[in-house]
């Protein structure tokens, strides 16, 4: 496809959740986190006797690690996927709100998070005495260079790592990893409609805008990035 088709493709291809599958071989992953998020949930499922799964998406993880404790609700602060999270949560006996202050203080003896940002304040206050806290966090940091070849403002969170996130926790860190991959951008629809979806990447970005910049990267795709991702276990008092 030329230029004008894949920026109309990316502009009005509907996007829902948090599926990239839309994206499957034109945005490629060289290499694997040395940890795995879904398994590290998994186990602590396993013992948990309730969960809140923060910054659910479109529900699409939660929804793929049943079996759930008896008690399971889940927070999304991004209006159009509330109501996607709802109707796929819903039937899993899972309760959506669209923020934490839902809930009642120490209600959950485990809280995950998967690229979703957070209080701390809130995270101590839902937690029962002892329970867990397991969350994955995309750097500030990550794609730099995406942001560079756009010619756009950096990440608006660039201080956002893991030594800040473990200092401003306020809970006992029990183990933490980061851990770096190279992302391939291979077309500039792809690149397009990941911004559409991460809106926060390239604050402000619209096409109109970065018109030229693109279509000088459409010339030279593929565009290559570097993800920064860390994570972290902790628990309450």
């Amino acid at each position: 496809m030329n230029f004008e088709e894949l920026i109309h493709q990316a502009r009005t291809t509907p996007f829902e959740g948090w599926d990239f599958s839309l994206l499957r071989d034109r945005v490629t992953y060289d290499g694997e986190l040395p940890w795995d998020y879904e398994r590290l949930a998994r186990e602590h499922l396993a013992t948990a006797t309730s969960v809140l799964d923060l910054g659910t998406g479109g529900g699409e993880l939660l929804a793929s690690l049943t079996p759930l404790p008896p008690r399971a609700a889940a927070t999304e602060g991004h209006p159009p996927n509330l109501p996607i999270a709802r109707a796929r949560l819903a039937p899993l006996g899972v309760e959506v709100a669209d923020h934490p202050r839902a809930f009642p203080d120490a209600s959950f003896d485990l809280v995950l998070n998967r690229h979703a940002a957070y209080d701390p304040a809130e995270v101590r206050r839902l937690l029962a005495p002892g329970g867990t806290y397991l969350t994955q966090q995309v750097s500030g940091h990550d794609l730099a260079e995406l942001n560079t070849a756009l010619g756009g403002p950096p990440h608006p969170d660039h201080g956002w790592d893991l030594a800040t996130a473990t200092a401003g926790l306020g809970l006992t860190v029990t183990w933490s990893a980061a851990a770096s991959f190279t992302t391939t951008f291979h077309d500039v629809g792809a690149l397009v409609l990941f911004l559409r979806a991460v809106t926060w990447q390239v604050p402000g970005f619209e096409v109109g805008a970065y018109e030229d910049r693109l279509r000088a990267l459409h010339q030279d795709m593929p565009l290559q990035a570097t993800a920064h991702r860390f994570a972290l276990l902790a628990v309450a008092p």
